[in-house]
């Protein structure tokens, strides 16, 4: 019997997703029907996320995405915003500090989504910024930004928003124009659904125009998203394309957009679904706002160990769940529900596994956690 993986990432890959992975390979860099292959799937993530932004997919995990944003705009010297409440926030400013910006920190509450007005009123004091990075989805800490406020903040001070939404996308609504986002980033193996290995991105015209129009040079070749300026023109691809990923990719995607709607509207349910339960079991969750709807993150009951929760899932349920990191290591325990992770016959098989966990360790929880997971659908 297969694992249950209920990680926030990697997730199950639906059937018709791993036989496109089979798909007979041809030569991307002479095959011409391959670059209108690649455009269609950025055309399908300008769909994605409701924009008419240039969209690249780059041969590389989330991280290659967010690290070449910071590349190709950051110049030496430059004031960069860094705004965080976790630590995917924080260490946006770490890439910052390496191509040579200037970072300056806006610390939210760890344990709530980044105040709008408290960004405002330090906005009105401190605007001479060229870029601001974010997270839309604090994975490690479960808590999604309110992403949309904060964009069109910066925008109106004409900062350059780059957008950290690789657990978010296909799982929480994205409005990349109507939010003014610049440069939003995103992941295969989160709400895709699709194998690891691909970061996809959009670039608004005010970010194109910051990295085509630098003083000096961008630093690295495979982080620099101006090469891929006049890719489909040129019918030239910066370097050969992961051919296999890209097909399973396509998929991923058509499945989404079948049902885009409903696709968030599950998200938000089982997600709503899952924290009442915990909640009125009597468990505690990590985020006291914006919880998001594609992680959950639990902190581990005093008296419990994360690594007994985690250890019994696994070998006697044979779910993976996972745990925390940083300054969350071994104080939570986090259950993702994205992608196709995120249906009612996974979400109650964790729960009951967990359920059993908990008791067994010593817990008296309130409720039966299956049990309430189904009550409050």
């Amino acid at each position: 019997m297969n694992t249950l993986l209920m990680t926030p990432g990697p997730t199950y890959i639906k059937e018709n997703v791993r036989l496109a992975l089979a798909k007979e390979i041809t030569n991307p860099d002479l095959d011409l029907e391959f670059f209108d292959f690649y455009k269609n799937i950025c055309s399908k993530l300008q769909l994605l996320l409701n924009t008419k932004n240039k969209t690249l997919v780059l041969a590389g995990e989330g991280i290659l995405g967010l690290e070449a944003a910071c590349a190709s705009l950051i110049e030496d010297g430059d004031k960069v915003l860094c705004i965080e409440n976790g630590i995917y926030g924080e260490g946006f400013g770490g890439f910052g500090k390496m191509y040579g910006g200037r970072v300056d920190y806006f610390h939210g509450n760890k344990r709530k989504g980044i105040d709008i007005n408290q960004l405002e009123n330090f906005l009105k004091e401190n605007h001479d910024y060229k870029i601001a990075t974010l997270v839309h989805c604090e994975t490690p800490s479960g808590i999604t930004n309110p992403v949309k406020d904060i964009c069109k903040l910066l925008n109106s001070y004409n900062i350059i928003s780059v957008v950290d939404a690789v657990s978010s996308i296909g799982g929480e609504e994205v409005y990349v124009d109507d939010w003014n986002i610049d440069i939003i980033v995103g992941g295969s193996q989160k709400c895709l659904s699709a194998p690891v290995g691909l970061t996809f991105l959009s670039l608004s015209s005010k970010a194109l125009d910051a990295i085509n129009n630098r003083t000096q040079p961008i630093r690295g070749f495979y982080t620099n998203l101006s090469v891929w300026n006049t890719w489909y023109e040129d019918k030239w691809f910066p370097y050969t394309q992961p051919i296999s990923d890209l097909y399973a990719f396509d998929v991923a995607l058509d499945n989404i957009l079948e049902d885009k709607e409903g696709v968030i509207s599950r998200h938000s349910k089982y997600a709503t679904a899952l924290r009442n339960t915990l909640k009125y079991s009597g468990l505690e969750l990590f985020p006291k706002t914006h919880s998001s709807n594609t992680v959950s993150t639990i902190l581990v009951p005093i008296g419990l160990n994360y690594r007994d929760i985690f250890n019994k899932m696994l070998k006697e349920h044979n779910i993976m769940i996972a745990g925390g990191f940083d300054f969350l290591q071994d104080k939570v325990f986090r259950i993702g529900h994205m992608g196709e992770n995120c249906y009612e016959d996974k979400l109650y098989l964790t729960l009951k596994a967990l359920d059993s966990v908990l008791r067994d360790l010593g817990l008296n929880l309130e409720k039966h956690l299956h049990k309430e997971f189904v009550n409050q659908l």
